[in-house]
């Protein structure tokens, strides 16, 4: 077997031991399955990214002695994700929401695992959308002012473009103004998706009945989670997917996306157990999880947070320090 697996933290804050278990277990199926290892740092929140965070990735890694073949970073990929965006507003596969954070609580269900299960309610725009692109452009291109309320009445666009939009604007600003804060929703196909996981089987999952239509574009004009990765995985040729078991939920809804995308031959998929904190949450950087650093800082070695972490994940009957190789191989008796 030969292929590529990534290995794809997001820099909003230091590497903690959730990372680390993650990249033995990328580590571990490279090694078993003859793939190549490549770093994604996944920015596409510059909200939270930090360059320091995206320095500390790199410098963990070296330190914990994993090696990797290739690299990139996703605020550096812009260009990719317009052009990935143009393929799926050509199928019409997209449209604006202007729902506020309470409406979407109030207004939608919420599936077993208490996720949003967004009901469609700005679905109408779609065809005001697209109708009004092209002249949106035409607008940008020419340095008019960005108001985007296009009518499409000829008379209307035989007047002074200004005082049209102007005159537009007024009379339906909610509908079709592009300025306001908005986000972009990638629309679900309404039917269920086989796919398969080297530890956990097989899964029959219909992503609108998970979560909607899904945003791919925030309010902040940032790239979201799921379509930055869906974008990224086609781009960069990733033929193995291994990560926390944390984000299997999304795997149905990113295949959906890729698939719109032109994705015809999925990735391989295993979803690997976490590692908790003394409360029995999952760690993360927003709960200020214990870093990597710290424990560097305080003089223990990658050796010790290797036998720590393993035995935490139960790979180990005790915590003891044990070298890369040998946590690689050890984690590798996991994989299929």
């Amino acid at each position: 077997m030969s292929g590529i697996i990534r290995f794809a933290p997001s820099p909003t804050g230091y590497l903690h031991e959730g990372h680390l278990l993650s990249a033995l277990y990328v580590w571990a199926a490279a090694k078993k399955w003859d793939l190549k290892v490549h770093l994604r740092i996944e920015d596409h929140d510059q909200s939270r990214a930090r360059p320091a965070y995206i320095a500390g990735i790199r410098e963990d890694l070296a330190w914990l002695g994993f090696r990797y073949d290739s690299e990139s970073i996703q605020s550096a990929r812009n260009s990719i994700y317009e052009a990935a965006l143009h393929k799926l507003e050509a199928k019409s596969l997209v449209y604006p929401c202007y729902c506020s954070r309470k409406q979407l609580q109030e207004e939608n269900p919420k599936s077993e695992t208490g996720e949003i299960v967004y009901q469609g309610k700005c679905f109408y725009r779609r065809e005001m959308w697209f109708d009004k692109r092209s002249l949106w452009f035409d607008r940008l291109t020419n340095l008019m002012p960005k108001c985007t309320n296009l009518d499409k009445r000829p008379e209307m666009r035989e007047k002074n473009k200004d005082t049209a939009c102007a005159e537009h604007c007024r009379s339906k600003p909610a509908e079709v103004n592009q300025m306001e804060p908005h986000n972009l929703r990638f629309i679900v196909p309404n039917r269920f998706i086989d796919w398969h996981d080297l530890r956990l089987g097989d899964f029959h999952e219909n992503p609108k009945l998970q979560c909607g239509d899904f945003p791919i574009r925030d309010r902040e004009n940032q790239w979201t989670y799921q379509f930055a990765v869906c974008v990224d995985d086609i781009d960069e040729n990733i033929t193995h997917i291994v990560r926390g078991e944390d984000i299997r939920n999304s795997t149905a809804r990113q295949i959906a996306l890729m698939q719109a995308l032109g994705r015809t031959k999925l990735p391989i998929y295993l979803h690997h157990p976490l590692i908790f904190d003394t409360n029995n949450k999952k760690l993360s950087k927003r709960e200020l999880a214990h870093s990597l650093r710290q424990d560097k800082e305080a003089g223990i070695t990658p050796e010790m947070l290797f036998g720590r972490v393993l035995h935490k994940a139960l790979h180990t009957e005790k915590n003891a320090p044990i070298s890369l190789n040998d946590a690689i191989y050890i984690t590798m008796q996991s994989l299929p």
